[in-house]
């Protein structure tokens, strides 16, 4: 296995007004968790392993590479989150940051400040991930087509692709939630494209015929989202970059309050949190 981690110029949101640490460390404390049956789903499905060779965009703190270096796989991670991609050093690359408690397999990476990198020994990709979900939020796919446009020829001929969405609104407890970002932001300014709106059937493959691939294949998978308490639904929620419209149009103490009233139907009687979620992925080809 050789992790490789680099940074992408890909949505980033230089603006947000959270402290960018913090949210990053919620991240990746709480949040990215949720989705990991997500990736061993895909992982099962694919049979990643030793001869794998994967390229994730939108990589996050890293615990999917983390999941398929585990596997043996070959990762390269792309992410345009600086404070994420640092987390994601400290789980991938512990000679280089001894602080990193949990690390794959000791190998030495290469590390690149932007774009895409060739695989290792420039062999291509045979694999790329997108386990960012969309479907959430109106245009939230428009950066990823260019994106899988420009990793595209890294990839070898018949590589396989997986995008990653929300499913439907009735099978995901945290809809309602999510909408409280949209509401609060559309209260503050005139509406505009790009507040919630509904999953629909057919949005991951929309962005594969944009991006030119071909589906082979697709999966559902249910993901809860489980806390242990409100405080840390809120804050995990928080960090996934979903309401910082809402914290711009409004104030963060606000978002905050809201997002905790929204919570109150998926608080159990012992305090915690639970929200039951189910998100889609789709299989393509080069």
């Amino acid at each position: 296995m050789t992790p490789t981690l680099v940074r992408n110029l890909w949505d980033a949101d230089p603006s947000a007004p959270v402290d960018a640490g913090t949210r990053a460390r919620d991240w990746a404390e709480i949040q990215e968790r949720m989705l990991a049956p997500l990736y061993e789903a895909v992982y099962d499905r694919l049979e990643v392993g030793p001869a794998t060779r994967m390229l994730s965009l939108g990589c996050g703190s890293g615990l999917a590479l983390l999941v398929a270096a585990a596997r043996g796989a070959q990762v390269t991670g792309v992410d345009s989150d600086r404070e994420r991609l640092a987390l994601a050093r400290e789980r991938l690359l512990p000679d280089e940051s001894p602080e990193g408690a949990e690390a794959a397999p000791a190998h030495r990476a290469r590390l690149h400040g932007d774009g895409f990198p060739s695989g290792a020994d420039g062999a291509p990709y045979d694999l790329i991930t997108v386990f960012e979900p969309i479907g959430c939020a109106a245009g939230d796919s428009e950066g990823l087509v260019p994106a899988l446009e420009s990793a595209l020829p890294l990839a070898a001929r018949g590589a396989t692709v997986v995008l990653t969405g929300w499913g439907p609104p009735e099978r995901c407890a945290t809809a309602p939630v999510l909408r409280v970002a949209a509401r609060l932001t559309e209260s503050a300014r005139p509406p505009r494209p790009g507040g919630w709106r509904p999953t629909l059937r057919d949005d991951l493959e929309d962005v594969a015929a944009r991006a030119g691939l071909k589906p082979d294949g697709s999966g559902r998978v249910s993901c809860p989202f489980g806390y242990a308490d409100p405080d840390s639904a809120v804050r995990g929620l928080l960090s996934t970059g979903l309401f910082d419209a809402a914290v711009r149009a409004t104030d963060r103490s606000q978002v905050e309050k809201e997002v905790a009233e929204a919570l109150h139907p998926y608080r159990r009687p012992d305090g915690t949190v639970w929200m039951p979620n189910v998100f889609r992925y789709l299989v393509c080809t080069t």
